[in-house]
């Protein structure tokens, strides 16, 4: 298992790719159909897009707690 201290990191790294799989895969369609070599062209997008999506999901979330702990009370 994984350390406890390390959830946030693999939290992004989740996070990032899965986020990163959908978005790159509907600009794919969008940019080129359902056409042959899809598959190929949708990995090479997603990776590349996982290369910048996890590392700005680090940088990222520790921003956007703080502005949700600024919009949101406790009930």
């Amino acid at each position: 298992m994984i350390p406890r201290r390390y959830a946030p990191v693999l939290f992004g790294l989740l996070l990032s790719g899965i986020m990163s799989l959908l978005v790159s895969a509907v600009a794919t369609v969008s940019a080129r159909g359902l056409l042959t070599g899809f598959a190929a062209a949708w990995m090479h997008a997603w990776a590349v897009a996982w290369l910048l999506a996890f590392p700005a999901v680090l940088l990222v979330a520790p921003v956007a707690r703080r502005f949700v702990s600024l919009l949101t009370k406790e009930t």
